[in-house]
């Protein structure tokens, strides 16, 4: 798939760790801008059911991007921060399947896809678990978790707006740690895909990627995001990689990817409050730091939605 890369949402995550310590966040629609109708969908592809207008079951899976942390009234375990207003719950109000059910949940890697999470006072069951043969659309927005990138809080706030602590640490030696990091994703990621395609055959299955966060070079806003401008280029630069990596995965897995950082371009972090659709580091609006506001879900929603108005792979 050809098309305009952008920087990534999870670049904001190196400083989650700062803003909610071991909160597990790895974002209510607005009436000014309406999602695409599902009637306009085209016919799901071979040996794929259609999913909508009273048919189909309709199953999100992801890291706390889906989830959503504060954006309306929370549903499910109190450790995964779901919001009954995030993307997936946006798409199954357009879309109306006779089954939804969302497990997304903050803080989830791939390896919580299969294994049960612990969220505290409680324990999330594996992900996939939701999955059934009946199971006719999976949304799946993971992997910035497994990179690791709230770890680099700590060594990539700086007081110097020309310092690079992360990029001259990651990449002491030759060796891009962070890339390598990415690399090693890849496996992860193919392997949920078979297993997704394993428990649910006749699903049309949806790779969600992270949207833009972080300014576009020379837009920045030191101190407010107080990441030094090369390690800003570097963390944008890394976490394109990471979407470039899920849409290459989604490729040969048999899935479809879903470009959100295109769509959320010049709503980064460092754009005004009414212009940006992702938080800073302190929240004045009811989502959580560092998470997409009301309106970055709604664009994440209507991201996905695009991509389901064209046939499956």
């Amino acid at each position: 798939m050809t098309r305009k890369r952008a920087g990534l949402a999870v670049g904001a995550a190196v400083l989650l760790l700062v803003a909610i310590a071991g909160g597990g966040y790895l974002w209510q629609r607005s009436d000014d801008s309406a999602l695409p109708s599902p009637e306009s969908s085209a016919p799901p592809a071979a040996g794929q059911s259609a999913t909508g207008g009273g048919e189909g079951q309709y199953v999100a899976l992801g890291d706390s991007y889906t989830s959503a942390p504060q954006i309306g009234p929370a549903v499910g375990p109190s450790g995964c921060h779901r919001s009954e207003n995030n993307y997936p719950h946006l798409m199954a109000a357009e879309l109306d399947p006779a089954g939804f059910v969302d497990v997304s949940c903050g803080g989830a890697t791939t390896a919580h896809l299969t294994t049960p999470q612990d969220i505290g006072q409680e324990v999330q069951p594996p992900q996939l678990d939701a999955l059934t043969p009946d199971t006719t659309l999976v949304t799946l927005g993971i992997g910035g978790n497994d990179v690791g990138l709230v770890q680099l809080a700590s060594e990539c706030v700086s007081s110097e707006q020309s310092k690079s602590p992360c990029r001259d640490r990651l990449t002491a030696g030759g060796l891009d740690r962070l890339a390598e990091a990415i690399k090693s994703t890849e496996t992860k990621v193919s392997a949920a895909l078979t297993e997704i395609h394993d428990r649910a055959p006749q699903a049309r299955v949806l790779v969600v990627g992270y949207p833009t966060v972080l300014p576009a070079p020379g837009e920045g806003c030191w101190p407010e995001l107080p990441i030094g401008a090369p390690d800003v280029a570097y963390l944008r630069d890394a976490l394109d990689a990471l979407n470039t990596m899920l849409d290459e995965q989604a490729a040969a897995g048999g899935a479809e990817f879903v470009d959100t950082a295109t769509p959320t371009l010049g709503h980064d972090i460092c754009r005004p409050q009414d212009v940006r659709w992702v938080e800073g580091l302190t929240s004045t609006a009811d989502s959580a730091p560092l998470h997409p506001t009301a309106r970055g879900q709604q664009a994440m929603a209507e991201a996905v939605l695009a991509e389901l108005n064209r046939p499956g792979p």
